[in-house]
């Protein structure tokens, strides 16, 4: 039987999904169908981020780390649940709670972040570069990151969540789940903010980073897959420079 934990992680991942569809439908749309709030949801993804302010953008921020991330962290959560027989449910929520602190910080670095770019007009008002040489350096920065020692550290990790547990069992489920995000961030911060090359809205490169990044993290796959990606990004960023789009 799924304990009422995993009820709630499920039901969180969908909820972000669902929000941020809305979110993505047109204006006319979401008017044509009475969806309930459509005046709070056009105002959070229609208007530019200076008129929506710093705390929405934060919010959409939040939706999209917890969408994308949590599918990601699923099989060290199993990990951990099969560790801890006893009192699961109630560690088991300050492990994730750990987790979604560390991607909240995130989320309000990254929504400063877009009002910054948005500010000095490098990203629309949907957060899509403007700029050649911004794109080209995202990509870049995350091509290169692909080969790092820190990313290839938080990979092991995240590959291995038994030992994780076991290297940091001694520690609260909160501070372990601190230490889980972490290192998840360790992995994913620089594929993250390629939304600002895909469009922080866009619904497909959501989709896509959240396949590539769970894969990643497998052990089977992800070990061939890194390097690949890394090539993949710094030869994109090479062609965006040289042909101009």
């Amino acid at each position: 039987m799924i304990g009422t934990h995993w009820l709630m992680l499920f039901g969180a991942i969908l909820a972000s999904w669902a929000t941020l569809y809305t979110m993505a439908i047109p204006p006319e749309l979401r008017e044509a169908s009475r969806l309930f709030g459509a005046e709070f949801w056009i105002a959070l993804c229609t208007i530019t981020p200076d008129l929506a302010g710093y705390g929405r953008v934060a919010l959409m921020w939040l939706l999209m780390s917890t969408a994308m991330m949590l599918p990601t962290v699923l099989p060290a959560f199993a990990a951990y649940d099969d560790l801890k027989q006893t009192s699961a449910e109630t560690s088991f929520y300050g492990l994730a709670s750990g987790f979604i602190v560390v991607w909240a910080g995130f989320a309000f670095i990254a929504a400063g972040l877009q009002m910054a770019l948005f500010h000095f007009d490098l990203v629309s008002g949907f957060g899509d570069s403007r700029s050649i040489w911004l794109s080209v350096a995202l990509l870049a920065i995350a091509g290169g990151y692909q080969f790092s020692e820190l990313k290839e550290a938080c990979l092991s990790k995240c590959r291995a969540p038994l030992t994780f547990f076991m290297q940091y069992w001694g520690e609260s489920p909160l501070k372990m789940g601190l230490r889980l995000g972490a290192t998840c961030l360790g992995c994913c911060w620089a594929l993250m903010l390629l939304a600002f090359v895909g469009g922080v809205m866009s619904l497909a490169f959501m989709g896509l980073a959240t396949l590539i990044m769970t894969l990643e993290k497998l052990p089977d796959i992800g070990r061939w897959m890194s390097r690949p990606l890394g090539f993949a990004l710094l030869g994109a960023s090479g062609v965006m420079a040289v042909s101009g789009f």
